[in-house]
């Protein structure tokens, strides 16, 4: 009968409604109605004066025993509690898992399985290596975490956007964080890898060769949190209701496509808009363009652990699909922004061993350290009863004899806090009433510090990584290799870093070598197998349709522009769920042509810059042009927007300006009537009156103007554009 209650009672709140009326005990809401008060509830008469000895011509000391000021002192003191040592800069949202197929051949886990659920969940994002004040768009693995607020318990499951980790064990830790982070003696530098001691500790510990090629991959820089893939990294068990188990691998999959930053575009965005990622997602989730993942695993019978060149436990190697395809059955979509950062984003607090009945650890050695590490992090920053947070606090009833420590929240009544009793209360449970219960596995071994022998092969999976990426891809990487190493001033450290690189591939090797001043080895170091594997490449997930929802639009005009182009423009890629905004000279009213219509733009030239979008549209108007025309900040929108292959779209006299702006034979623009499209430059020179529709149809091929345009923003990048080597022939 309860669950028969709890399901009508969810159904009625909705899919946040366990969560939120959990999480509205403790919020408030400030009003004109409300008077100041200490954190005791008495009110205060003054913010402004600390109690001090004074008379009207002599202000003197102030007073040790003032409790308001003390009170508001302390309290600003300790607003900050200590930042997480990784994963310290973060953003988050609240969102719903929903089970679309049920995987009850792997486990039993309602969570999981049950498709007539809704499960209430907190995402939180983060960079690696920067500290809380850093920038979102450093070249970084990004941490993907999801709090499942379950009916049978939290389930944490604390994963990165990268499917693989730089160490085998976790006793490592402290050495690739302590490597990666900035240099002791000078505390340089911030949020990134391209430094001596970082690259040192890759050549000493070839365990870490498959991670760094995915680290300095196109990964590391993703446009967006919304087009990141998320991947538990661990080897976890499921297990089902006939008591068989599996080991898998969880993989979450964005329907946006997985898509990232070109590397001068993140460098710029990290002093433009710090910001950047953070302001992202709000905005997503503010104008409903709510992110979504397919949620699926990968798993492995049991009986079949061993039938794999490599060991499946491992943290640094990938299940290549081909030998293990993802399984996706589930949905997870991110539909409410934060209310307050602090409490509920910068508190919330993930246990890698918070799991629920059907879901368990393997052996994975870097998994059996994190499960201690993680509860003893946080206990360190948050207190020994952190789980009592809101943010943390799981939706299903709490019992257990626990007691007191700091920031004890509960308060529990009775007699007894100690099992068993002569009330028989708070008894364990049954397996029949829930009970988490050990999956009964048998151990043989010896106790020592040692790895099996497939954990001591180290190259093989560098090397399918790289054969399987782009062409575009391997251009990407070898000029993150080029820009990390020359960041080295020690010759040891980026001189045997090329000679590590030989043991992947001997091109990407030598063209490293000429760029960063290391010698050229003269052969492979090993021979490549030359294999490649599905799932692996960022340009294998475009995105399930071709969309232009949540993309940045900059609409650049100036006194004079033509407003029938303008307003098509600007109603066609509202009605397309982007986010238009106008550009001008000024952050004043801009006058159309004829002066019957105008516009306040949302930016100054100055004040934003084409990185912060995805694409660029010029309505046309005689005099808007002459003036973009000798505006210099106007002329390098368009050949910065051309440089980092984003889709540019004109109509009318804007067509002459654009081409005069990049300036290049193998550009061609319209001379006509008719749409035309060019390494995803989109002109029409003569707007006819049906040309510019307001309904667009986003599809390869089609004819009109802005269905051209919007096609070419929905695939990201013109790849042909940095393909033929146009991107640098413009200056930007």
């Amino acid at each position: 009968m309860s669950n028969i209650v709890a399901k009508a009672q969810q159904a009625v709140m909705g899919s946040q409604g366990d969560k939120s009326n959990d999480l509205a005990k403790e919020t408030k809401e400030i009003s004109d109605k409300d008077r100041l008060t200490t954190d005791y509830g008495v009110k205060q008469s003054s913010a402004d004066d600390w109690l001090k000895v004074t008379s009207q011509d002599k202000q003197g000391p102030a007073l040790l025993e003032d409790p308001f000021a003390r009170e508001r002192i302390m309290r600003f003191d300790h607003e900050r509690i200590p930042e997480r040592v990784v994963h310290a800069r973060g953003a988050g949202a609240f969102g719903t898992f929903r089970v679309l197929e049920s995987p009850s051949d792997l486990t039993f886990a309602p969570v999981l399985t049950d498709t007539s659920r809704e499960t209430p969940v907190f995402v939180r994002f983060s960079t690696v290596l920067g500290s809380r004040g850093s920038a979102d768009t450093v070249r970084d693995v990004r941490g993907f975490a999801i709090k499942f607020y379950t009916q049978e318990g939290n389930w944490d499951l604390v994963g990165n956007n990268i499917p693989v980790f730089f160490i085998q064990d976790a006793i490592k830790f402290p050495d690739v964080i302590h490597a990666a982070k900035p240099e002791p003696h000078n505390e340089v530098p911030q949020a990134q890898t391209a430094h001596n001691n970082f690259w040192d500790f890759q050549f000493n510990h070839t365990e870490a060769t498959h991670m760094f090629m995915w680290a300095m991959s196109d990964r590391a820089t993703p446009r967006s949190y919304r087009m990141m893939q998320g991947f538990g990294v661990n080897t976890f068990t499921l297990l089902n209701a006939k008591g068989e188990r599996h080991f898998v691998k969880f993989v979450y999959t964005p329907t946006l496509g997985v898509h990232s930053l070109v590397w001068d575009e993140a460098l710029k965005l990290a002093g433009q808009d710090p910001d950047f990622h953070r302001k992202d997602l709000w905005e997503a989730i503010e104008n409903k363009a709510f992110p979504k993942w397919k949620f699926g695993v990968q798993a492995i019978p049991e009986a079949d652990e061993h039938k794999f060149d490599f060991d499946i436990l491992d943290a640094t190697k990938i299940w290549p699909e081909d030998l293990v395809p993802v399984r996706y059955f589930a949905e997870l979509e991110l539909n409410k922004n934060p209310d307050e950062f602090f409490t509920q984003v910068e508190q919330i607090a993930f246990c890698t061993s918070h799991v629920v009945p059907g879901i368990g650890f393997s052996d994975d050695p870097l998994l059996q350290g994190r499960n201690f590490s993680y509860f003893d992090t946080q206990i360190s920053r948050l207190g020994v009863n952190w789980q009592e947070l809101p943010i943390n606090r799981p939706v299903c009833p709490v019992m257990n004899f626990n007691r007191d420590g700091q920031l004890r929240h509960t308060i529990t009544r009775g007699t007894v806090n100690y099992y068993p009793n002569r009330f028989d209360a708070v008894k364990p449970a049954t397996v029949k009433e829930g009970a988490y219960v050990e999956y009964a596995e048998k151990v043989a071994g010896l106790k020592a510090r040692a790895r099996s022998a497939k954990f001591k092969e180290h190259f093989s999976q560098a090397q399918l990584f790289w054969n399987t990426m782009s062409q575009v891809e391997k251009n990407h990487i070898i000029n993150a290799f080029a820009f990390e190493l020359d960041h080295c001033e020690d010759p040891v450290v980026y001189e045997r870093m090329v000679n590590r690189l030989a043991d992947i591939d001997i091109g990407l090797a030598t063209t490293v070598a000429e760029m960063v001043g290391g010698d050229p080895p003269k052969e492979a170091t090993r021979p490549n197998h030359g294999r490649k594997a599905p799932g692996i490449s960022m340009l294998e997930f475009p995105g399930e349709k071709p969309t232009i929802m949540s993309r940045r639009i900059a609409i650049l005009i100036a006194d004079g522009y033509d407003p029938v182009a303008y307003n098509a423009a600007y109603g066609a890629a509202s009605a397309a769920m982007a986010v238009p905004f106008v550009i001008g000279p000024r952050r004043a009213k801009v006058m159309s042509a004829g002066g019957l219509h105008s516009v306040t733009p949302h930016h100054h030239f100055e004040g934003y810059r084409s990185t912060m979008v995805d694409a660029i549209f010029i309505p046309g108007g005689v005099d808007a042009i002459r003036t973009l025309s000798t505006n210099g900040r106007a002329q390098h929108w368009v050949r910065e927007a051309f440089g980092h292959l984003k889709a540019i779209g004109a109509t009318g006299e804007a067509v002459d300006f654009v081409n005069k702006c990049i300036a290049l034979p193998a550009v061609t623009v319209s001379d006509s009537e008719e749409a035309h499209e060019s390494y995803g430059v989109v002109t029409m020179r003569h707007i006819k009156p049906d040309g510019l529709r307001d309904a667009v149809n986003i599809a390869k091929g089609c004819t009109g103007f802005f269905e051209k345009f919007f096609y070419a923003i929905s695939q990201h990048r013109n790849w042909d554009r940095e393909l033929d080597g146009l991107h640098a022939q413009v200056a930007y």
